[in-house]
Parts: C-alpha cells; sequence; structure tokens
C-alpha cells in the first residue's frame, strides 16, 4: 500500500510517498480502510524536527494521528462484524498518512450515516480539545470571550460553542477571509492581529472592561498580548503554539490578577475520556451544534502541498488528506 514516510526531519519535501507493506491487526487492534486523514499544525512541527524534546518521535515514521474510513480487516480477538463499518479512530501512534492504518478497536467510533466521513475525521482532534477547553472555562451568559487563531479548526468550535452559551464573543484572525469565517462561525466582533491596534479594539469593544475568558491558540506574542487584556479574576486558555511557542506569562501577574490560568493539559485525556469526547463532538456535528469548516482536502500524494498551505496561514478551518486503498 502507498504512505507518506518521513525519513529525515526537514521541510515539506521530506514527505515522501512511499510504498510499505500492509499493515496486520494485532490483539485488540482494527485495521481500517482510510477515507479521510486530519492534518494539523502539529504535525508539521514534528516532521521538522522541532518538538524532539516533548514527543518521542523520530525518522522513519508515518506521520497522522485521525483517520476515517471503513474496518478492512481485524485482529484474532476482535468481533468481525466490526469489518465494513464506518468508523473513525485515532490511530496506534502515529501512521494515519496512509491508505491503511491500524487503531485500537475501543478507540474507533462509529460515523453516523447522516455524516461524512471527512466530517467525522475533522473533529477527531479538535472535536474533543474544543469540548475540553469549552467545559473547563464554564462560560456564563453575557461574559465577554475572546478566541485567539479562530479561523483554525479549534478556533471555529470555539467560537460556536461560546456564542451558543451565550458569551460576547471576539475572535481574532488575521486577514479579511478569516475574519469573515470568524463571524459566520457567530462571533459579534471580530479583529485582526496583523493591526497594530488590535488590543485597543478589544478594551474599546469591552467597554475598557477587558475579556472574561481567553481561549488563546496562537501563543507567543499574540498569546501575551491577549492576556494583557484579560480582566481581573478571568480565565485564560493557554493551549495554542500556532505561533512556534506558548503564551509567555509572568505568574506573579497571574496571582495579582487573580486569573485561572490553564495550559494543554487541558487537552490530555484518558483514552476512555478521549472516545466518550470524540462521540459527543461527532453528536454535535450530526446535530448541527458543530459546524467544521473543512477549509482544504489533499490527495495523499499531496501532503507536502497540505503541510506548506497550513505553514503559510493559506487554510481556513480544517486541512484534510484522502486516502483510499483498492
Amino acid at each position: 500500500m502507498r504512505a507518506i514516510v518521513v525519513n529525515k526531519f526537514g521541510g515539506p519535501e521530506v514527505l515522501e510517498l512511499a510504498e510499505v507493506a500492509e499493515p496486520v491487526p494485532g490483539k485488540g487492534q482494527v485495521v481500517i480502510d482510510v477515507e479521510a486523514v486530519d492534518v494539523l499544525f502539529l504535525e508539521t512541527q514534528l516532521r521538522s524536527g522541532q518538538l524532539t524534546d516533548a514527543f518521542d518521535v523520530r525518522p522513519p515514521f508515518v506521520p497522522g494521528g485521525a483517520v476515517a474510513g471503513r474496518v478492512w480487516s481485524v485482529g484474532p480477538d476482535v468481533d468481525t462484524g466490526l469489518v465494513s463499518r464506518r468508523v473513525a479512530a485515532r490511530t496506534a501512534e502515529y501512521g494515519g498518512y496512509a491508505e491503511q492504518a491500524v487503531a485500537a478497536v475501543e478507540s474507533t467510533i462509529p460515523v453516523p450515516e447522516e455524516l461524512g466521513l471527512s466530517t467525522a475525521a475533522s473533529l477527531l482532534h479538535d472535536g474533543p480539545t474544543a469540548l475540553g477547553l469549552f467545559d473547563n472555562a464554564a462560560i456564563r451568559q453575557a461574559e465577554r470571550v475572546l478566541v485567539t487563531a479562530a479561523a483554525g479548526g479549534l478556533g471555529l468550535l470555539l467560537v460556536q460553542l461560546a456564542s451558543a452559551a451565550g458569551a460576547r464573543v471576539i475572535g481574532a484572525a488575521r486577514g479579511g477571509r478569516k475574519r469573515d469565517a470568524v463571524l459566520s462561525a457567530g462571533a459579534h466582533d471580530v479583529v485582526d492581529y496583523s493591526e497594530t491596534d488590535w488590543l485597543d479594539r478589544v478594551r474599546a469593544i469591552t467597554g475598557g472592561k477587558g475579556v472574561d475568558v481567553v481561549f488563546d491558540g496562537a501563543g507567543g506574542a499574540i498569546g501575551s498580548a491577549a492576556f494583557a487584556v484579560t480582566a481581573r479574576g478571568g480565565r485564560f486558555s493557554a493551549h495554542g503554539a500556532a505561533s512556534g511557542d506558548f503564551a509567555e506569562i509572568d505568574p506573579d501577574d497571574v496571582r495579582r490578577r487573580d486569573i485561572t490560568l490553564r495550559g494543554i493539559e487541558q487537552a490530555q485525556f484518558a483514552p476512555a475520556e478521549a472516545r466518550a469526547m470524540a462521540e459527543r463532538a461527532l453528536a454535535y456535528a450530526s446535530s448541527g451544534r458543530f459546524r467544521p469548516l473543512i477549509g482544504a482536502t489533499f490527495p495523499l500524494a499531496d501532503a507536502a502541498r497540505a503541510h506548506r498551505a497550513i505553514e503559510q496561514r493559506e487554510v481556513l478551518g480544517k486541512t484534510l488528506l484522502t486516502a483510499t486503498a483498492g
């Protein structure tokens, strides 16, 4: 079968299409005939070798941690009735950028017939993450909420959740297309952080009071700036590093202003919890409560082009690869 292999760390060009052995399911595993693969900004960082201190991944490896498709085969102790079922699943470690991928049977989630497999794949990472961050924020009616990196897959879901909870949502994104997508997702206001006065705009929108909740998916200087407009007693979620690093926040300032600070641990779930959150995300999509935006879809062979598009901030919402074994 065909798969994308990273034989050395580097730029998108190191994503090479290769023929590899077809996977064989072991005990408690299934092989999925992949139709759609979620592509994350994090995976561009793993490919480049930026995150070797935080993630135990070394070449050669096949990237990709979330797929949707049909069960092709099952391990010796797995119910054969699963074969041909439409499922979404986190892969066993990596291995998603391929025509077939291995997953633990307990990680497979049935995909409702009314839901497309591409939509299911797009929610496997961002859906549970958005729900975890949102649940921890405990947003109340009429609170002021700022979402940075608001035009990304995760940001758009957070905008939808916060808006549905009755919050006054301010989305922060870069450029006209992204601002329009954030407004379409339900934001009441949008600011452009490529403009030098974006923090002044946030202060003006909130009447100088600042925001009660920040969902920071950008990190870096943008995240640090967003912390400056967090109101006393507010909640700040420092979960993102799209700018290359997490926001630098002074712990003394956190204490002085009585701000509740949470990080990426909010999106680190035990297996059973991760499955439950993913099931909830797919149910939200089936009911229309989640409306994921799939901004670009690339064939498996064009994985390098997909990574370039993400790194150059060209894509609104989610980026997917499509791959189907024969």
